[in-house]
């Protein structure tokens, strides 16, 4: 299956981030247990962050983005590539 980043830029203060955040981590935690190896963080000066996972395509990524709570509530902005790896 191909790699997908999504690559995040906060949009909300922290307070406003802070309380969509248990949502986003249960939305991760299922797509886990779909099998998307799906790895998530933000930046350590903050403000934005990304998600690398796997999916069938970039239809398929893009709906599974689409379904996340931090996208849904105007949390982030976001770039979505699919990712080459070419060594691991």
């Amino acid at each position: 299956m191909p790699w997908f980043v999504k690559i995040e830029k906060g949009l909300v203060d922290k307070p406003t981030f802070d309380q969509f955040v248990p949502a986003h981590l249960s939305f991760v935690r299922t797509l886990k247990e779909k099998g998307h190896q799906v790895k998530t963080g933000y930046w350590a000066e903050r403000g934005g962050g990304m998600m690398v996972f796997q999916a069938e395509s970039l239809e398929e990524a893009q709906t599974i983005v689409n379904q996340d709570p931090l996208i849904q509530n105007g949390c982030v902005s976001y770039e979505l590539h699919e990712w080459r790896v070419v060594l691991e």
